[in-house]
Order: C-alpha cells, then sequence, then structure tokens
C-alpha cells in the first residue's frame, strides 16, 4: 500500500455542513498530519523547550536556528538516497525558478551546511551547537508521530574520541530527567567504519543472500545499495531472516573496537548502562561507529517508543564539501517526550482587577505586570459599560486568581485599594503605593 490509498483511506467523512449554497459553511480543518498546540499544552511546550535550552546551554552548546527549507540536494547527497526519507517521505516542491526545494525532514544535515557556508570549522573544536524547531515529513500519522513534527537536537564537531559521544549520550540523560521523564533505556551500538564496515557489509549479503526472494521489495533494493539499511526494515517478515546474521561488533577493526571499549568504560563510569543492541543501524546513511537510541517503556507512546537517537557521522561534512571532520548528535522527538510528560498548566493570574472604571483598571494592570505581577481584569463583551461587581467576582473566581484587587468609587477617591484574599475570602484595605510590596510579599 503507498502514501496515496493509506492518503485517500485516512480521508474523514464531510460534515453536514459542507452541502451548494444556503447550507452552512464547512469549517476548514488543518492539514492532515499537522496538529495545533492549544493553551493549555502550549505551557507544557514553554517548559519542554525552557529545560532543554538551559541543560543543553549549560554544557557549552550554542543555538543555531535553521530555514525551515534547503535545496532538495542537500538531503539526497546528507541523509541518504537509500533511506525511507529520500525516497518517500520528503515534502519536495519546485520554486517559480524551477529550482528543487524541500521542507527539512531532518536537522543534521541542515546544520552541516550552516558550518560549512559560515565558517564555524575555523572556530575553536569541537563546535558544539543546539537547534530545535518543526521537520516535516510525508508519512502515516501515529501516536507521538506527525508529518509536521518538532526535534531538539545536538552537534558537535572536531572531535574524534569517545569522550564526546559520552558526554552527548549523558546531555541525553540529563535532558530527560529535567523534563521528569523516567523509565527509559540507551541502547547502544557500533557500526564501525570505512575501514572495517565494507567487509561486514560483504558478510551480510552472503548470509542473506538465500533468502532474498523472501524479503520486501525495499529490502531487496537495498540488498545491492546499503545492505546495513535492510536491518531498520520494519516489516516483520524481513525480521525473521535477520535474527542469526553477522554481529557488527564482531566484525569491528582495531580503531572501532578501542573506541567501542573505551565509551562504554566512559558510560559505565557516569553511571548509565547502555543495553547493548547489536540490530541497531539507524535509519540514515550517514551514521559511523555510534549509533544509539533511547526507547521509552510506557505506553502511552503506543509502538513508537523511541524518543531520542542519534550516532556518530565522521564522514557528512566531508561529503557535503567540507574538509575531513568528525562530528556526533542526536535529536529528540518533541511531541512524543510531550506525552510522558505532566501537565504544566496555564499560568493564573495572581490578581484579578475588579472596576467600574476601565482607564483606573488599565493602568493598575499595567504597574502590576511591569512589577513582574501577573494580573487580568474584565473586558465586556459588548460595549464599553464595565459589567456588574457580581460578574466580575465569577470571573476572577474563574480566572485561579489569588486576590481579587477592587477599585470601587471609595477605593478611587481614597487612592487605596480592597485586597480580597480569594482563598480564605477575607479582604483589607492597602494603600495603592504599598499595593506592590504587598502582592510581592
Amino acid at each position: 500500500m503507498n502514501v496515496k490509498d493509506i492518503e485517500m483511506k485516512e480521508q474523514p467523512e464531510s460534515g453536514s455542513g459542507s452541502g451548494g449554497s444556503g447550507g452552512a459553511r464547512q469549517n476548514i480543518q488543518s492539514p492532515r498530519g499537522t496538529k495545533d498546540i492549544l493553551p493549555g499544552e502550549t505551557e507544557k511546550w514553554q517548559q519542554m523547550e525552557a529545560h532543554l535550552g538551559t541543560v543543553l546551554q549549560r554544557a557549552g552548546y550554542r543555538e543555531i536556528r535553521l530555514p525551515m527549507f534547503e535545496h532538495t540536494e542537500l538531503f539526497h547527497r546528507g541523509v541518504g538516497e537509500t533511506t525511507d526519507i529520500v525516497n518517500k517521505e520528503m515534502y519536495t516542491f519546485l520554486d517559480r525558478s524551477d529550482r528543487s526545494l524541500t521542507l527539512r525532514p531532518e536537522g543534521t544535515a541542515g546544520v552541516v551546511r550552516a558550518y560549512l557556508a559560515h565558517g564555524l570549522s575555523r572556530q575553536p573544536s569541537p563546535v558544539k551547537l543546539w537547534y530545535c524547531g518543526p521537520m516535516f515529513r510525508y508519512e502515516r500519522t501515529q501516536t507521538g508521530r506527525q508529518r509536521q513534527f518538532h526535534q531538539t537536537g545536538v552537534e558537535a564537531f572536531g572531535s574524534a574520541g569517545p569522550a564526546i559521544d559520552a558526554e552527548v549520550i549523558l546531555l541525553a540523560v540529563d535532558c530527560l530527567h529535567a523534563l521528569s521523564v523516567r523509565n527509559f533505556a540507551v541502547h547502544l551500538n557500533s557500526i564501525g567504519d570505512v575501514n572495517c564496515r565494507p567487509a561486514y557489509k560483504e558478510k551480510l549479503k552472503e548470509a542473506l543472500r538465500p533468502h532474498l526472494s523472501n524479503l520486501c521489495p525495499d529490502c531487496q533494493e537495498r540488498f545491492e545499495r546499503n545492505p546495513l539499511r535492510m536491518l531498520d526494515c520494519k516489516n516483520p517478515e524481513c525480521q525473521k531472516y535477520y535474527k542469526d546474521l553477522p554481529s557488527s561488533l564482531d566484525n569491528l577493526c582495531a580503531d572501532c573496537r578501542a573506541h567501542w571499549d573505551e565509551l562504554l568504560g566512559l558510560l559505565t563510569a557516569l553511571g548509565i548502562e547502555p543495553v547493548i543492541n547489536e540490530r541497531l543501524v539507524r535509519g540514515l546513511d550517514y551514521y559511523s561507529r555510534t549509533v544509539f537510541e533511547v526507547i521509552a517503556d510506557d505506553p502511552r507512546l503506543g509502538v513508537q517508543s523511541t524518543i531520542l537517537a542519534g550516532g556518530r557521522y565522521d564522514y557528512l561534512v566531508e561529503s557535503l564539501g567540507g574538509e575531513t571532520t568528525p562530528a556526533v548528535g542526536w535529536a529528540c522527538g518533541m511531541e512524543r517526550i510531550s506525552l510522558l510528560m505532566s501537565d504544566a498548566g496555564g499560568l493564573k493570574p495572581r490578581a484579578f482587577i475588579v472596576s467600574d472604571s476601565a482607564v483606573a483598571a488599565l493602568k493598575l494592570a499595567t504597574e502590576l505586570r511591569h512589577a513582574g505581577i501577573a494580573c487580568d481584569l474584565d473586558y465586556p463583551p459588548a460595549g464599553s459599560k464595565p459589567r456588574a461587581f457580581k460578574r466580575q467576582f465569577e470571573k476572577a473566581s474563574k480566572s485561579g486568581a489569588s486576590w481579587a484587587l477592587i477599585l470601587g468609587e471609595k477605593e478611587l477617591a481614597d487612592n487605596t485599594v480592597t485586597v480580597k484574599n480569594m482563598e480564605k475570602q477575607t479582604q483589607e484595605t492597602v494603600s495603592m503605593q504599598d499595593l506592590i510590596p504587598y502582592l510581592q510579599k
């Protein structure tokens, strides 16, 4: 079944308001695979973005902000011709000058392009960057997976040793802990480098050749182009033939084996015990040596249990026109992580102003907000006449405010405010000049 078949079957039925002239106008829905993040949920996203940024910046990673679309060639060369992303999932279009552009399906290729375009390679290494923003892939929507989705990622350029691998893995764990995400495991593997991987690929082909006719069309195509990608196939019929294949860990060269052994020692010393997963290859062609995924054990994710993934990509900078540059990084799926976070709740006003003078209420609200005190007031739905105090108190109660600040005729004449404690239902009069220190206590 191709994507168009899925799209046809998933189309919702038209509502009753979609008739001809004279009928009610049909609501315009968001495109399939996109999601509005509404108040009540945006607070959780703000919390997530703030915590992630804080953890990464404390480790010396500096934020980079990238275009949402790039030249299509960047992803063909960077992500890889044999990947599902390039073959099936990219949103690609021609602009008015017939240039092929693509909405970014992932962040690493764009970061490498910016690293080369702006001479960041001339900075002291390692150059440590992080990014956050929407990505786009045309695939079937599932729990925590949308066609417009969001990622936060890190990239570190210029260090070939396993210490930087250990740092980015440790940062991944620290980021998840900062968001109170628990019950996850770090899955880890090494897929070798240009010295040992060619021989390993030939061993895979030798083991898989007798079963080739039983494999899916995608795996048959990958057999010649990149047999490692076959191990990433999600078809359960194919996976039956992949259980007893040679392990990449048993076919590492001396340098890759030393890198692997030292990385394991560093992680153990840092208190991280990874799950060694010899079938882990990741879905992108640019990886080498270290690859890892963070997999959460939580039913809220459904079948999509990988919440963060990455690895080393020592040849990507060179393949995009730069010098040979070791690099490592990861990206996390923010929709999936948000499913694991408790609701942050909206910012409730600390004070709600009740008054029959719009000018006085707005002036006081401005002073409180400038002093860092969250507050709100009533705005009548029709006309300019303030609503009765009873209606304003009802709205103050619904807002969740701690205090109702009453500005009636007497208060305005005396330059005071009646402060009502909404929880205890007690009140006292405070002079206007003492109000802010009173509330700040």
